[in-house]
């Protein structure tokens, strides 16, 4: 796999997963490095020690900053937020010229004080990669040193240890950004090689000595939105994997059902444009395609199917709708400038690109949305484990019901599942307490509403996986009657990872191995699911 070149392609969510889970390697392009070194050189200069570029010197046409710009950087303007003063409600705390090197130090220390288990490793890594990215817009005022001591830590497999709650989502992601960073300067902790070692040793092992941070690096460090970030670009990525094998489950379940495809008729979906809803339509009736078990009922005299049914593209499309809306507006934050200040062409400009509001708008779309796969699953899974909805099957899919409980169970833990998410779907957003003083008044909460999805999101992958047990058990009891085109090759992977249930027996290892493949995405790929 190619090195990603930051600064030259545009970062995708795909790119993130490569980097966080498949070690791909990161490189800092030519131009990146102008344009970092250029923001460098405006904060040198605000600072009185050189001159920024004159017009000409990079092919960027925002940023140049001329000669007349910095002569007006005399004694008495050199005052730029976290650059020559303190933070947050101490803006107003000049801090001398000699102080400003353990200014950003202390910034980094004082931060590092999260709490809660840590951050999975992919997590982490996708983190580093953004705040990288960040930086390479070239709007942050860091050195070029800075940005290769992170891609040092991702080229190396070297993994701050970062606690996984204390972000409120403005000033960003201060906790957690705080902790990946400390291992830069030689504190905190990293997992090199499986074993959690000093930041001192794990810079060793990436052959970088601990940064001493400049003015402004320690506030670039961790101003940003690139905890919940992180967390949304993986959960993005596994949602498309959840909801195109809760394709794959729901017409499983149909045919085990003995459901109608005539809901799937894409001039019903033409009728109701939308996007998302139209391509499960679309997969649905694929995967069903030459269906001997839909053809043995093909005259009979049910009008309607139930909700569960005959409505999988009405629910499920709009969840291809929102991760789509998402992962865009996710792809912008990923590629843009997020802390505070940014060092523009007339120097520090103040604002609040590190507020993650727009991230935890997209977290409060995607989490109930996410939740709804999984409710929709539960409710089929219910109808084929009850003898009076499961048209003819056994009670629980089980042969001598009574003395064997079957799948009776597995419908509970799902229900749990469903349940669970019906708590954690409350939109974290909308909740904020104001801090540092009542400066920062109004904070996103992002960070809490991108760990909830996240969790979401595995009750879901669980309750899908249970929906394909149970409705390859029902397949698997309706032969000789043969499965669609699709779905027979669905059935073969799950059997592949679990056996058919012909008397009582441990179900947890069938439920974990189904749960994996869900979040590989393995059981759409077998069916050959289209993106």
């Amino acid at each position: 796999m190619q090195p990603f070149r930051l600064g030259e392609e545009k970062l995708r969510v795909q790119d993130v997963v490569d980097v966080a889970r498949r070690g791909r390697r990161v490189a800092l392009t030519p131009a990146a490095r102008e344009r970092i070194g250029l923001s460098r050189a405006r904060v040198d200069a605000m600072l009185g020690e050189g001159h920024a570029p004159e017009f000409g010197v990079t092919s960027d046409a925002r940023l140049p900053v001329s000669r007349m710009q910095v002569e007006r950087y005399d004694e008495e303007s050199r005052v730029a937020y976290g650059v020559t003063t303190g933070f947050g409600e101490l803006a107003r705390v000049r801090i001398p010229r000699g102080d400003l090197e353990t200014l950003q130090r202390n910034l980094l220390l004082s931060h590092a004080c999260g709490v809660g288990e840590p951050l999975p490793d992919e997590v982490v890594r996708a983190l580093l990669l953004l705040r990288a990215a960040s930086l390479a817009v070239g709007l942050s005022g860091v050195r070029v040193e800075t940005v290769e001591a992170i891609l040092a830590l991702l080229n190396h497999d070297i993994t701050p240890v970062v606690p996984s709650r204390g972000s409120l989502g403005a000033s960003g992601d201060l906790v957690p950004l705080a902790h990946a960073s400390l291992v830069l300067i030689g504190e905190g902790e990293a997992r090199v090689h499986g074993k959690v070692v000093p930041g001192r040793e794990a810079m060793r092992a990436a052959g970088v000595a601990p940064l001493v941070l400049q003015p402004k690096e320690g506030l670039a460090l961790i101003n940003g939105t690139q905890m919940m970030g992180a967390v949304m670009a993986l959960l993005v990525h596994d949602g498309w994997n959840l909801v195109r094998t809760a394709e794959v489950a729901a017409a499983m379940s149909i045919e085990a059902l003995l459901g109608s495809v005539a809901p799937f008729d894409p001039r019903l979906h033409a009728a109701r444009p939308h996007p998302g809803q139209a391509e499960t339509a679309a997969h649905l009736r694929t995967l069903l395609a030459d269906s001997g078990v839909v053809a043995s009922h093909a005259g009979c005299d049910r009008v309607q199917d139930a909700y569960s049914l005959r409505c999988a593209p009405q629910i499920l499309g709009p969840v291809r709708d929102a991760l789509r809306h998402a992962q865009e507006r996710l792809e912008v934050e990923m590629g843009s400038a997020t802390d505070n200040p940014l060092i523009l062409e007339e120097g520090a400009v103040s604002g609040g690109n590190f507020h993650g509001e727009n991230l935890g708008l997209l977290c409060a779309y995607l989490a109930p949305a996410l939740a709804e796969v999984a409710a929709l699953a539960e409710r089929r899974v219910a109808r084929l484990v009850d003898p009076r909805l499961s048209e003819g099957l056994p009670a629980f899919l089980v042969e001598r019901s009574g003395l064997n409980s079957g799948l009776m169970i597995p419908q509970y833990v799902a229900a749990a599942m469903v349940l669970e998410n019906q708590v954690l779907a409350h939109p974290a957003v909308v909740g904020s307490l104001p801090t540092s003083a009542n400066q920062e008044d109004v904070v996103s909460n992002g960070a809490v509403g991108a760990l909830l999805a996240r969790q979401i999101l595995q009750n879901a992958e669980r309750v899908v996986a249970i929906e394909l047990l149970c409705a390859a058990q029902a397949l698997d009891l309706r032969r000789p009657l043969t499965p669609g085109a699709g779905t027979r090759r669905a059935l073969a992977r799950v059997r592949e990872a679990v056996a058919f249930l012909e008397r009582d027996r441990v179900l947890a290892p069938d439920v974990a191995a189904l749960t994996a493949l869900v979040h590989e995405g393995a059981i759409a790929a077998a069916a050959g699911s289209a993106p």
